[in-house]
This record gives C-alpha cells, sequence and structure tokens, in this order.
C-alpha cells in the first residue's frame, strides 16, 4: 500500500455508493462546492455480489 501526506482544512471517511449504469459516486458537504478536493481509495473493493 502506499503512503500519502495531504495537508488540507477537513477530512471525511465515506463509503463509495454505486450510482447509475456503471459509475459511483460519493457525497460531500454542500459548503465544499468550488473547492479542491483529493480522493484516496484506502481498502480493496467489496466483491460484486451475484
Amino acid at each position: 500500500m502506499a503512503s500519502f501526506t495531504v495537508e488540507g482544512q477537513e477530512a471525511l471517511d465515506r463509503e463509495v455508493k454505486p450510482f447509475g449504469s456503471g459509475g459511483a459516486h460519493i457525497t460531500i458537504p454542500k459548503r465544499w462546492l468550488g473547492a479542491d478536493v483529493k480522493v484516496v481509495r484506502t481498502s480493496e473493493p467489496a466483491e460484486p455480489e451475484e
């Protein structure tokens, strides 16, 4: 696993949710609109259920 050092204002811990027919998203606070953000995956994705 890689290690990153990031300086910032706030941090969130969220789960990625499915979106549409092949994408995914996370939600962030509305007050973050217009801000630059970084997203770091911290675990392996779960296996899709069949």
